[in-house]
């Protein structure tokens, strides 16, 4: 018999607020996040997690990734990183490295498969896997710690219960005895790996970085598909002046709103404060139908930030 799962990840702004999730079926899937986390590390945890709460079946397991990242990283890079004691051909350290090696731990005498599927392409799985995903990635954004899910149903899931440690620095550690067989004292030991992650995240981006983040989130097709996360990232008076000159309520937008036919570039022009809670982006947008100048307005929010009125204007 083979278990069949989807895995998946997101991030708004990545790195921003994130979210991960896999899902088998409505009974058995689970969720988690980080206030502050990029999607490939999203990614991996939702794998990670999977591999845990099935640790137990002896099942085969088939995976859905839409990530060639995990896939790759799984099958093909991690024995030449593990013999080059963890470093790339280039002799950089491998990135996320203390979850790729919980996931080798975990694939350890497991019969588990990879397959690459194309996100937004309407396979059932790996559809739900990265709406419950956006979903926790959208709780974080909100405050809200997102719904955890049966896991494998009497199995809690070890992530989820940890969606958001507390930081550990080493000023606030206690020192240690330096006799060997004293043990470590309880307040220096990480909860699990999600909390030691918490320590190896990306560093906190300035405002300027989380609105540029953020802007360029409502560009992708894995905010677009999901109008709960476009919702979340507009102000509730948002409204916007289209290139057409169409004026556009909160509303029409997100019972509009669709991934955009080609990707789209974001070029800064500038980017001005014009007081502590609001930050005014000025941008080009290049795509295939060509340029257009844009102007944002970004206003904080329940402790961030939310586009309050959005404006383009062709280029010649």
């Amino acid at each position: 018999m083979t278990l069949i799962a989807a895995a998946d990840g997101s991030a708004l702004g990545n790195p921003g607020p994130a979210g991960w999730a896999w899902y088998i079926d409505p009974d058995r899937w689970a969720s988690g996040g980080w206030p502050h986390g990029t999607n490939n590390m999203g990614e991996l945890t939702a794998v990670l997690d999977l591999l845990r709460q099935t640790a137990g079946v002896d099942d085969d397991l088939l995976v859905y990734c839409d990530s060639m990242y995990v896939i790759n990283s799984l099958t093909k890079w991690m024995p030449n990183w593990k013999r080059k004691g963890w470093r790339k051909g280039d002799g950089k350290p491998v990135l996320n490295v203390e979850i790729m090696k919980e996931l080798d731990a975990a694939l350890a005498g497991r019969r588990v498969r990879f397959e690459w599927v194309k996100g937004h392409a309407g396979h059932p799985l790996n559809e739900e896997a990265d709406r419950l995903a956006n979903a926790a990635a959208v709780a974080f954004s909100q405050g809200r710690s997102p719904d955890a899910g049966p896991g494998m149903g009497d199995t809690a899931s070890v992530a989820a219960k940890v969606v958001a440690a507390p930081r550990k620095t080493a000023a606030a550690r206690p020192a240690q005895s330096e006799s060997p067989a004293a043990a470590p004292a309880a307040s220096d030991q990480p909860e699990d790996l999600f909390s030691a992650m918490a320590d190896l995240a990306e560093p906190e981006p300035t405002d300027t970085d989380r609105v540029i983040g953020l802007e360029r989130a409502l560009l992708s097709d894995e905010v677009r598909s999901d109008p709960a996360s476009v919702a979340a990232l507009l102000h509730p008076d948002w409204c916007e002046i289209g290139r057409s000159g169409r004026l556009w309520t909160r509303a029409d937008l997100l019972a509009t709103i669709v991934p955009l036919p080609a990707p789209v570039d974001l070029e800064v022009v500038s980017v001005d404060r014009l007081d502590a809670a609001t930050i005014l982006l000025l941008w080009r947008s290049i795509g295939s139908d060509g340029s257009a100048l844009r102007s944002s307005l970004w206003v904080r929010q329940d402790g961030d930030w939310r586009q309050r009125f959005h404006q383009g204007t062709a280029e010649p």
